[in-house]
């Protein structure tokens, strides 16, 4: 099956470079683009695309606003965002992964790297994994953001005590190989337990189901080394 990807960038060279990349894969197609957040909104709705590549700074609606909305709206619940910006701004970052964006890259990825990271987010894995990653997440998505409900710990005793052990887990950064070689036992099986717990926590990716792991207190932030 394709994946239909749309793309939400200013810049229109970036957008086209992106374009002949994905289009080259045969798996992978962009079935429309986008200068701004409204416009990624809209063109979300009409055409349904499986992967919203978007940039976090555009001119009018930014990729923040356009990411809160498109996650929000029914008709687009099954839809991935994929954010674009610079590991620098952290904080922009945790807002998109709490709107609901299932990851996020630095504009100076590599073309395999991209088109990686558009087929995982499409099959439902978010990009959590990176050690860059992992400290943004102890570092902002322990703390909810004003107005945000947070997860409370009696929400996670629907799962088995192997699903919180994993998803613990994967709250730290490792990917479904590592918690697989950890607990040895098979890269499916730990998918399998992922998936059953997003499941019965109604996270729509391993992105949230992180955030609940942290926000539960599931997971604990590492404490920031004392300066030297």
């Amino acid at each position: 099956m394709t994946i239909r990807v749309l793309l939400a960038d200013d810049q229109a060279l970036l957008r086209a470079t992106f374009r002949i990349l994905i289009d080259s894969c045969d798996d992978l197609e962009v079935v429309a683009e986008a200068t701004d957040g409204r416009q990624a909104i809209e063109l979300a709705r009409v055409h349904h695309p499986d992967v919203v590549l978007m940039d976090i700074r555009m001119p009018g609606t930014d990729g923040l606003t356009a990411t809160a909305a498109i996650c929000a709206d029914p008709d687009l619940s099954a839809k991935r965002v994929l954010i674009l910006t610079t590991f620098e701004i952290d904080e922009y970052v945790a807002q998109a992964v709490r709107a609901g964006a299932s990851g996020f890259l630095g504009k100076d990825v590599g073309a395999d790297a991209l088109l990686d990271a558009i087929r995982t987010v499409a099959c439902g894995d978010a990009l959590l994994s990176p050690a860059a990653t992992r400290a943004l997440i102890t570092r902002f998505l322990t703390t909810p953001a004003p107005g945000s409900p947070l997860a409370l710990p009696e929400s996670l005793d629907a799962l088995t005590a192997r699903e919180r052990e994993v998803m613990a887990l994967a709250a730290e950064g490792l990917s479904n190989t590592e918690i697989a070689e950890q607990l040895v036992v098979s890269p499916l099986t730990v998918r399998t337990h992922v998936h059953r717990a997003m499941t019965k926590l109604n996270a729509r990716d391993r992105a949230q189901l992180v955030v609940i792991a942290y926000q539960s207190g599931l997971v604990r932030p590492t404490p920031p080394s004392a300066p030297r």
